[in-house]
This record gives C-alpha cells, sequence and structure tokens, in this order.
C-alpha cells in the first residue's frame, strides 16, 4: 500500500500526473484571500482588510499581517498569513484534470459549479458564541444528497492539534467509507496535519498528499509514525 506525503509544491506536482491519476481527491486549500476582491462585511469593513485569524483590521499591508504574541500565530508557532492564500484557478483546473472525483473542504469560498452534494461537518462542542466557525462546507463532484457529520474539533492530550485548520482523522475516515472504492487512490494538495493520510492508511487505501511547509511536513511525518506504532484493539 502506497502512503506518502511529499515536501512540494502541489501545483507542480500535479502537472507531472497522467489525466485521471487518482480516483478520489480530498483537499482544504487555504482560502484567506479567496473574496478579497468581493464587497463582503466578512473580509471588508470601510475598505480595511479583516484577518480572520487575529480579529483586527490593516489598511496599508496589502498582505494579511499576523501578531506574534496571544494569537494562534504564538499558538502554532506560524505566521498564518504566508500561506493563507487561495490557490489559482490554475491549481482547480488541474486537481479536476488528475482526479476522477472531488471533495473540496471551503469549496464556498470558490468559483465552483452547482452541486447538490454539499457535505457539512457540524463541530460539535463549539458555541454560538465562540469565534471559531460551528461548521465547515465542502463542495463534492458526486451526484447524491446533501450529508452531515458532527463530530469535535478539538484534539486529544494523546493526538494534540498542532495545525489551525487541523481536522479528525473519523472525518476523513467517513469520507472515504462513503465516497471512496476499494482500490482507489487517494490525492490531498494540502495534507497540513495529516489527517487525511492516516485515515487512508486506517482504511487501506493507496494515498499520495503535498505539503509544501517544511514544518508542518515534518509534523505530519512525525504524528504518522507515531500512529503507526500505536497498539490497535480489534
Amino acid at each position: 500500500m502506497q502512503n506518502i506525503v511529499f515536501n512540494t509544491d502541489c501545483l507542480a506536482y500535479m502537472k507531472t500526473l497522467p489525466d485521471k491519476a487518482f480516483e478520489l481527491a480530498i483537499v482544504d486549500p487555504p482560502y484567506g484571500d479567496a473574496i478579497e476582491n468581493e464587497s463582503n462585511d466578512l473580509r471588508f469593513h470601510a475598505g480595511q482588510r479583516y484577518d480572520r485569524y487575529k480579529d483586527i483590521y490593516d489598511n496599508n499591508d496589502p498582505k494579511l499581517v499576523t501578531r506574534t504574541e496571544g494569537t494562534w500565530a504564538a499558538k502554532y508557532g506560524k505566521k498564518i498569513a504566508a500561506w493563507d492564500v487561495a490557490p489559482p484557478q490554475e491549481y482547480f483546473n488541474e486537481l479536476f484534470r488528475v482526479s476522477k472525483n472531488q471533495i473540496i473542504w471551503g469549496g464556498n469560498y470558490f468559483n465552483l459549479p452547482p452541486t447538490r452534494c454539499f457535505l457539512i461537518w457540524r463541530k460539535l462542542t463549539i458555541s454560538e458564541d465562540f469565534t471559531m466557525a460551528m461548521c465547515e462546507y465542502a463542495w463534492t463532484s458526486f451526484n447524491g444528497n446533501a450529508k452531515v457529520f458532527e463530530y469535535a474539533p478539538q484534539g486529544s492530550k494523546d493526538d494534540p492539534r498542532f495545525h489551525p485548520t487541523q481536522k479528525p482523522i473519523a472525518l476523513y475516515q467517513w469520507l472515504l467509507q462513503k465516497y471512496a472504492k476499494p482500490g482507489d487512490r487517494i490525492l490531498d494538495t494540502h495534507v497540513g496535519s495529516g489527517s487525511s493520510r492516516i485515515a487512508c492508511w486506517e482504511l487501506g487505501f493507496d494515498f499520495v498528499g503535498c505539503e509544501i511547509d517544511p514544518v508542518y511536513w515534518k509534523l505530519q511525518e512525525k504524528r504518522f509514525k507515531e500512529y503507526q506504532t500505536q497498539p490497535k484493539l480489534f
């Protein structure tokens, strides 16, 4: 069984692939500036640009600016602004070329065709008054009914959260059980914390992923190897 993550740019990698090299792509691309040119109160207020990770406005710097203390950047040791940039249209062109079906988290931020089979991850334990979103949306290429998966977002003491957009392994297992078939090859272009990789390993799917950030690449490698050594109860 193939299970590998390359520390490389996903667009460059996809350009090396033949058409329909993967049966299913499950991806979670960044979308920080995906609607920056729209008149949307979530991104702009009185002509000021809004950074979703620090809740302050910036008039001058064209890039998102992240504070260094007391914020997500301090918690995860990264300047989120450096990577929270939506991929270009070329990324989606290549993604649709190299995969037969797609599940795209944050699909509501991108210019994608209508779909009746959209998915909602409802984050249990997140209240209406909390700053984190109560749910996330995924666009899919499947012709089926919309579905909802309910699961808490936070990591555990034994499996701590180290990436700001980290998703549960159980979420990816649910996706694979619903939308992948035995023998399918799975692609993830933005591996991040490696939850998709672990889910594929658990369920026996061939998996190839890309993670451009060397810090997150090393952290997910460490997480995957530690997960493999954990005793399993059958």
